[in-house]
C-alpha cells in the first residue's frame, strides 16, 4: 500500500494562514467557547495528569505484532531473529530492536489489544480520532491531537499540535477550528523556511514589523467593531502567526545538523524523531506530536532483505529513531513527563508466513508499545495464545480486550484531560464525545499502564 511521506495537497501545504485559520462554522463555535457558552459535560473522572506532552507514533500499514512486541517462538522466525527474554515477560528480537533491547526497563508492551477494523483507511482514521470512519460524522470527528490542543490551550509561541510526515488523509481539527489545527511541518534540516524573510538584509525584521503595524492600524476599525465572530477571530489568528516569525527559538525546533540526521539514521522517520525531541525540549507550547511512519503493510517478502520495505529496515529505523529520541529525552529530564505511544491500525496473521512470505490483516490481537509520561516500563500487560492469534489474558481490570477507545482514554488521562467529556453544541447540533461511550464506562483509561 503506497503512501506519501508528506502531504502536498494545497489545503495542507505549510502556511501560517492555513495553519491558524479555520472554517466559519468552527470560528462561530470557538466564539461560543470564548463566551463560555460551549455546552460541555462529563462524568467527572479523575485523570492521571502524569505527562505534559505526548509523542504519538502511528505505524501506518499495521506492523506484525508477532514479529515486534509479542514475538512467538516458531519456524516462522528468521534464523537471525535472536529472540531474548527480559524481566517482566518482555521478549524482543535483538536483530530487529538492538536499541529497544537496552531500554526494556522504560518500555511497556500491551499485548491484549484488538482492532475494530481490517481496512487500512478506516483503521488509520480510528487511530487518529478514536472514532469510526462514518461519513456522516467525519466533519465532527477531530484528531486526538486537536482535542488535546483544545483542552490544554496555547501556552507558547508554537501551536499545541504538531504533525510530521503526514499525508492528505490526515484528520485535522475539523469543527474545533483553526487554533487547534496541526502545524504540519516539513522534515528537513533547514527547518521552516517561511519563519523569516530576508528580502531587505539586516533590515528585514524591522521592515516586517513596520508593515505588520501598518496592517493592524488599517484593520483597527474592523477589529474594534467586527462584522462577525469570524472576523473577530481573524486578527487573533494573525497575531498568533506573527509570534512564530523571527524567533530563533522557534526556528531551532525544526532545524538539525547533518551529524544529528546521520545519528538518527538519515531517514524521514529518524529526522521526524529529532524534530519531535526538539519540540518537547523547547518548552515552546507543543503538547502533542503525531509522527506517521508508513510502509508496514508487509504482505510480501517481509524478511527478504532484497525486498523493500522489509522488517529489517522498518524495525531498525523505528528502533533507532525512537530509541535515540528516548535516550535524548531521558538525558534532558523530559522522558518522565513525555508520553510516547507506538501503534498500528491492526495486527497481522499469526503463525506461518503466507505464500508470498508475508502476513495479512488480523484484528483479533495486536500489540502497542508505550514509554515515559508516567508509564511504568519493564513489563508486558496481557497475553495472547501460543500463536498470537487470540487474547487469553487481558491483564487489566477491564477484563476484556483493549480497543483504540481505551488507548485514547489512557492518553487523555496521562495529559490530565477528562476523557468522558462531550460537546453538545457542535455546528450540526450532534453531540461529540471525546471518546464514544466513555461517559457510561464502556471504555476507560487502562490505569494498569501507570503501575
Amino acid at each position: 500500500m503506497a503512501r506519501r511521506n508528506c502531504c502536498s495537497s494545497p489545503e495542507h501545504t505549510i502556511s501560517r494562514r492555513n495553519l491558524l485559520f479555520g472554517s466559519a462554522q468552527a470560528a462561530a463555535f470557538l466564539a461560543a467557547v470564548r463566551r463560555g457558552d460551549a455546552e460541555i459535560s462529563s462524568a467527572g473522572v479523575q485523570p492521571r495528569g502524569t505527562a505534559t506532552a505526548c509523542i504519538f507514533i502511528t505505524l501506518n500499514g499495521a506492523p506484525s505484532h508477532v514479529d515486534t512486541w509479542d514475538p512467538k517462538d516458531g519456524p516462522w522466525n528468521p534464523p537471525d531473529a535472536n529472540l531474548q527474554q527480559y524481566a517482566g515477560g518482555v521478549v524482543l528480537s535483538q536483530r530487529l530492536f538492538p536499541n529497544f533491547s537496552t531500554l526494556t526497563s522504560d518500555l511497556l508492551f500491551v499485548r491484549s489489544v484488538s482492532s475494530w477494523e481490517l481496512a487500512h483507511d478506516r483503521g488509520q482514521f480510528y487511530t487518529q480520532t478514536a472514532h469510526p470512519s462514518n461519513p456522516a460524522f467525519i466533519a465532527e470527528s477531530p484528531n486526538i491531537g486537536a482535542v488535546v490542543s483544545y483542552e490544554l490551550g496555547k501556552h507558547g509561541p508554537l501551536p499545541p499540535f504538531l504533525a510530521l510526515n503526514v499525508d492528505s488523509q490526515f484528520q485535522g481539527a475539523k469543527f474545533l477550528g483553526g487554533f487547534n489545527e496541526p502545524l504540519i511541518a516539513p522534515v528537513q534540516s533547514a527547518g521552516l523556511t517561511t519563519l523569516q524573510h530576508n528580502y531587505y538584509g539586516a533590515s528585514s525584521q524591522q521592515i516586517f514589523n513596520q508593515k505588520y503595524a501598518m496592517l493592524r492600524q488599517l484593520d483597527a476599525p474592523l477589529i474594534a467593531s467586527p462584522y462577525s465572530d469570524e472576523m473577530a477571530a481573524h486578527a487573533t489568528f494573525y497575531d498568533s502567526a506573527k509570534t512564530l516569525m523571527y524567533d530563533p527559538r522557534v526556528a531551532s525546533v525544526f532545524q538539525f545538523s547533518s551529524d544529528e540526521s546521520s545519528r538518527y539514521g538519515g531517514t524521514p522517520f529518524g529526522c521526524a524523531c529529532i524534530v519531535a525531541r526538539n519540540a518537547v525540549q523547547s518548552k515552546l507550547g507543543i503538547s502533542f506530536v503525531n509522527i506517521v511512519y508508513d510502509g508496514w503493510d508487509t504482505h510480501v517478502g517481509m524478511f527478504d532483505p532484497s525486498y523493500s520495505p522489509n522488517m529489517y529496515g522498518l524495525c531498525n529505523d523505528l528502533d533507532r529513531g525512537v530509541g535515540l529520541m528516548m535516550k535524548d529525552l531521558k538525558a534532558s529530564g523530559d522522558l518522565g513527563t513525555t508520553l510516547i505511544v507506538l501503534l498500528g491500525e491492526f495486527g497481522r496473521t499469526p503463525g506461518l508466513l503466507n505464500a508470498q512470505g508475508g502476513r495479512d490483516h488480523w484484528k483479533d490481537a495486536m500489540s502497542i508499545c508505550m514509554a515515559g509520561g508516567g508509564v511504568r516500563g519493564g513489563r508486558a500487560i496481557g497475553k495472547t495464545a501460543a500463536l498470537g492469534d487470540e487474547i487469553v489474558d487481558p491483564g487489566w481490570s477491564g477484563n476484556r480486550a483493549i480497543f483504540m477507545e481505551d488507548i485514547a482514554c489512557t492518553m487523555y488521562s496521562a495529559l490530565g484531560i477528562d476523557w468522558t467529556k462531550s460537546i453538545a453544541n457542535t455546528p450540526s447540533g450532534r453531540v461529540f464525545e471525546y471518546v464514544g461511550q466513555a461517559a457510561t464506562g464502556a471504555f476507560t483509561s487502562v490505569d494498569e499502564v501507570f503501575g
